[in-house]
């Protein structure tokens, strides 16, 4: 059983990306995207990080909630 937190903080990790409050603003910031753009099509994405978010979407995985999140954020 997968106990762990699926917190905004944890997710980027789970992507690779710095997760420090100023470094995940600063990505949020950088990356915006256009209404008609989904996440999992956003460019910025490596092969590996597109791939993860869009099994945890098309699974509805415990990480689904948390990438909904971060789509929200990028999409504000």
């Amino acid at each position: 059983m997968d106990t762990s937190s699926h917190s905004l903080e944890n997710l980027f990790l789970q992507l690779g990306l710095d997760n420090s409050p100023a470094a995940m603003d600063e990505f949020i910031f950088e990356h915006k995207l256009p209404p008609e753009k989904t996440i999992e099509a956003a460019e910025f994405w490596t092969a590996s990080q597109r791939a993860f978010i869009k099994e945890c979407l098309s699974e509805d995985s415990d990480w689904a909630e948390v990438v909904d999140q971060l789509n929200v954020l990028l999409h504000e």
